[in-house]
């Protein structure tokens, strides 16, 4: 007769094994093995009843016989994980009988001479859920109390606490027993755990052992004392008259020499009291933590705790005084809390302290040239637009920090001198008195400028704002000293011949070879015969070394500039001559820079547009018509007095929404109680109690607004539950969704829908995208028609679409067949729960759109006839904010283009822009055009675009329906 085949279980993730074992081995490990062939079946058994495979006939009581009694301490910490998981009730709910032997069994343990046998056997008391087994252990518990050693005692504590909360019958006299040992404990960590259970057993004694030893407070330890704070809290939060009785203690606290505790001291401090002492006192703690902490996780959760504190209309006045005091934290490295050290500082700084602050400004800004590091850039950049925010809010200073920022034009950083000339254009705009000082320094530092779009916004200010004769001539002739010598072509011949120029002395003698033919055109050369060095195209000056390398667009700035103080030259001099020889000596620079594009001779050709704007500039100087003069003179100096009046508009209208978000009580409001109102209101004429009703079933939805199905559908938060079975499975499930940042819980209801006692039903899910399952759900058992409850964590660790699959599968009890499985629907988890509308500068989209490598374009395909009904739609859709000033978008044209902007809770970026156009002749037709979204990550400019075409087939969809 052949041998019954054992049947076989695998063990997932064993730390020993991944090889098949059947029944009959492992009960031979368990019963003649020595200790270590012991315990790796005891692990292989483990592993087996966390995979959820049922336990072996007859093992319960091997494991009972053979190795219970065994002393070895390894193998007592495996057996309190193996008691913890194994099943200790039958299926109809009765304790096995096997479990009084394990009861007896730690019994002694309990009273063992060691003890980390007795305090490990204490903490695994405190997992336990059925009484039966605790109650014949409750003497041995109580005699832990008096062990010798600190680790017992505290361990017999937690176990009375764990019992004492979950089966008060099994020790009712605990807090009694526990107020009485707390009195002659010294031991600071049972101390804490005695005082944490009565805490929150009794909190009636746990005041009585506070006040017998409140002057002692400040001597206990750091764990003891958290307990102690964490008790004030809710006493005074329960009855405000004690407040008096402890504040005296939380201040003392704020003093211990740990910094858990100050934290919450101070926390606790600023919620029982907003007397100015209180506020001061706990901001003050606040910073020392900030300052003196070396964690920048911790920085950044104090300053954000300083944020909210700042933000109480009644603690501001006071933490304005310790604006300065906030500044120490800029000494941290980690640039993120330097941003928010600034952004608190400014909030907080008033006329008083502003000179001391921007004393501590221009000194950061002083260490900054000597250090390089990754961020220094960044921090420069930082600090550029806090002084310059601190010069637009208290013009006073102006004066004194402008000369330090113009400095910053000759950084290699780029970003703070964009910056620098951003304040400079913002300040000369809105105060004159100050025009002259910044364009005399704005002269100095133009030499030294390393970058072409620097240059360029540098002409723009010098070209709108020198208005006195002596700032004219200055800037004409740092124009022709970054240019060099003119005609620019044919001094270039000279350079690749090896000739010097005009004013120099040649070094060798050279015969000059004629590169300009009889006729005016240029004779042609062969590459191998220029003899320019590396030594002669590093020389160059600064103006034409952009225009060699094929920037021309600087050219039409210099053709701008020319062209406006050319204007504004004839204005202020009245004799024609100097009008002809100044006009002529522009019109030499414009028209040799269009040679100069023409000739070949650059790195890149002179654009059309680029030829296009300075044959402009040649025309107005030539003909002077009033209508283009106009243009230069007066016109663009409006347009940025309009666009600097639009972005301070939009900073009101950000503030008022914030103010208007903030609910703010007044003193004189009337108190709406709702079981005094009247049959009707104001809510929409209807009944108090049916309008609050009607509030929670449709999530907040004001009544009379759209069908009721159109509320339930876009507001409830039934919409989060998704169906995972169908209704005719054996086992119907459904989850409701909740994502909370990093985190996504979902809550799984399963309905046991047979007749059958279902046996280890496991809901098993694996994740597609980058999420990650916290931990296997735990195998439970459903009764016939019961249900429950299981919960599952996911991580989310970046921002983009992603997929939660996976099935059920259970036992029946009683069948012999293989286990049962249900497939479970999938879970989409939508990107837009983890991006945010946000906000960015022109200059910081421009750089990431340049910067970010991954686009994703998107056609525009909807049935939206109106250019900004669209937009407003798309915004709408993908939760961007719209970076384009509201003026800019207003007016009845044929085309739109917008910016947009996102950032993830996990600090990605997110560009989109939106180019799109429509028949002017064809009002009904639909919009046209396409987006075009920028991610650093190729998942979430994917992401981004599949919600948009998601969308836009939704919203075509709806389109149809409703006509």
């Amino acid at each position: 007769m052949a041998a019954v085949e054992q049947p076989c279980y695998t063990i997932i993730n064993s730390p020993s094994d991944t090889e098949p074992y059947n029944d009959m081995q492992l009960k031979s490990d368990l019963e003649k093995g020595d200790v270590k062939v012991k315990i790796e079946a005891l692990k292989k058994t483990i592993h087996m009843i966390l995979s959820g495979e049922r336990l072996p006939p007859g093992l319960l009581m091997i494991i009972i016989r053979f190795v219970l009694p065994i002393p070895d301490h390894t193998l007592k910490k495996l057996l309190l994980i193996f008691w913890e998981i194994v099943p200790k009730t039958s299926p109809d709910g009765k304790l096995l009988q096997e479990m009084i032997l394990v009861c007896d069994a730690y019994r002694k343990d309990l009273q063992h001479p060691n003890e980390f046998v007795r305090g490990s056997t204490l903490r695994f008391l405190c997992k336990l859920k059925e009484p039966e087994l605790i109650e014949p252990l409750m003497p041995p518990i109580r005699t832990c109390l008096e062990h010798r050693h600190s680790y017992v005692r505290r361990n017999a504590v937690l176990a009375i606490f764990t019992i004492y909360r979950n089966f008060e019958f099994l020790i009712p006299d605990a807090p009694e027993l526990i107020a009485n040992y707390l009195d002659g404990e010294q031991d600071m960590s049972c101390k804490r755990n005695a005082f944490l259970m009565l805490l929150h057993a009794d909190q009636d004694r746990a005041l009585a052992y506070l006040a017998s030893c409140l002057d002692q407070v400040n001597s206990f330890g750091d764990i003891l004392q958290l307990v102690i704070v964490e008790l004030i809290y809710k006493v005074c939060h329960a009855n405000p008259n004690e407040r008096s009785r402890f504040i005296r203690c939380i201040y003392n606290l704020l003093n211990s020499s740990s910094p858990a505790v100050r934290y919450e001291a101070a926390g606790t401090l600023v919620t029982l009291s907003n007397a100015p002492a209180a506020v001061k006192a706990a901001a003050s703690c606040y910073i020392e933590l900030v300052v003196k902490e070396s964690d920048n996780n911790v920085k950044l959760i104090v300053l954000d705790r300083l944020i909210a504190l700042r933000e109480s209309p009644t603690t501001e006045r006071v933490l304005q005084d310790l604006a300065m005091d906030v500044l120490r934290a800029l000494a941290c490295p980690d640039l993120e809390v330097r941003r928010k050290t600034l952004n608190l500082a400014m909030d907080l700084v008033s006329s008083r302290n502003i000179e001391e602050m921007v004393l501590v400004l221009k000194k950061e800004v002083a260490k900054t040239h000597n250090v390089e590091h990754e961020d220094t850039g960044k921090y420069r950049q930082l600090l550029v637009r806090t002084l310059h925010m601190c010069c637009i809010k208290f013009p006073d200073v102006a004066a004194t920090v402008i000369p330090v920022l113009i400095e910053f034009l000759s950084d290699s950083n780029e970003l703070a001198a964009a910056d620098v000339l951003i304040f400079a254009r913002e300040a000369i705009q809105k105060f004159e008195n100050l025009r002259p000082l910044i364009i005399e320094n704005l002269l100095d530092a133009f030499s030294g400028i390393k970058t072409s779009t620097i240059h360029r916004s540098a002409l723009w200010i010098l070209g709108e704002y020198a208005n006195t004769l002596q700032d004219i001539t200055a800037t004409m002739s740092k124009i022709h000293l970054g240019l060099g010598e003119i005609p620019l072509v044919e001094a270039e011949m000279k350079l690749v011949a090896g000739e010097k120029s005009e004013n120099e002395e040649s070094a060798t003698p050279m015969t000059p070879i004629k590169k300009v033919t009889s006729d005016g055109t240029y004779a042609s050369q062969s590459a191998f015969n220029t003899v320019t060095s590396k030594k002669d195209i590093e020389n160059r000056p600064k103006l034409r070394g952009y225009l060699m390398n094929g920037d021309f667009f600087i050219a039409t700035a210099i053709g701008s500039n020319l062209t406006k103080l050319a204007v504004r030259y004839i204005n202020l001099v009245p004799d024609p001559k100097k009008h002809n020889a100044f006009c002529t000596e522009a019109m030499l620079i414009i028209s040799s820079m269009l040679h100069l594009g023409k000739s070949g001779l650059p790195s890149k050709p002179l654009t059309n547009d680029d030829a296009t704007q300075l044959y402009l500039c040649l025309r107005l100087l030539s003909e002077r018509k009033s209508e283009i003069v106009n243009i230069f003179s007066k016109e663009c100096r409006e347009a940025l007095s309009t666009m600097l009046a639009a972005n301070e508009e939009e900073d009101v209208t950000t503030q008022k929404a914030k103010e208007k978000n903030a609910q703010i009580i007044q003193p004189d409001d009337p108190i709406l109680f709702l079981q005094l109102s009247a049959g009707r209101n104001d809510l929409g004429g209807e009944n108090v109690f049916e309008a609050s009703l009607t509030k929670a079933l449709i999530g907040g939805h004001t009544p009379g607004q759209g069908t009721a199905s159109e509320i339930t559908a876009s507001s409830s938060k039934l919409n989060k539950v998704q169906q995972l079975t169908g209704f005719s499975d054996p086992v119907y499930a459904e989850a409701y969704v909740h994502v909370n940042q990093y985190d996504i819980i979902l809550d799984v209801l399963i309905v046991n829908q047979t007749s059958d006692t279902l046996q280890n039903c496991t809901l098993e899910l694996a994740t597609l995208g980058d999420l990650k399952l916290v931990e296997k759900p735990q195998p439970v058992v459903l009764a016939p028609h019961d249900f429950c409850n299981i919960k599952a964590n996911v991580k989310v660790a970046s921002t983009e679409n992603g997929l939660i699959f996976g099935n059920i599968v259970y036992d029946v009890t009683g069948a012999a067949s293989d286990r049962n499985v249900v497939v479970l629907n999938d879970i989409p988890i939508d990107i837009m729960d983890y991006i945010m509308p946000a906000s960015c500068n022109d200059s910081e989209f421009r750089k990431m759109w340049a910067e970010f490598e991954w686009e994703n374009k998107v056609s525009v395909n909807t049935t939206i006839t109106d250019l900004s009904e669209y937009l407003q739609y798309l915004l709408k859709s993908i939760n961007m904010k719209c970076l384009t000033p509201e003026k800019a978008l207003s007016g009845q044209c044929g085309f739109l283009a917008a910016n947009m902007y996102a950032r993830s809770i996990f600090g990605e970026d997110a560009l989109a822009n939106l180019s799109i156009e429509k028949s002017i002749s064809n009002p009904d037709s639909p919009v046209v055009g396409h987006i075009r979204i920028r991610a650093k990550s190729q998942g979430m400019a994917l992401s981004l675009g599949e919600k948009v075409n998601k969308s836009q087939k939704k919203g075509t969809r709806s389109k149809v329906c409703s006509a």
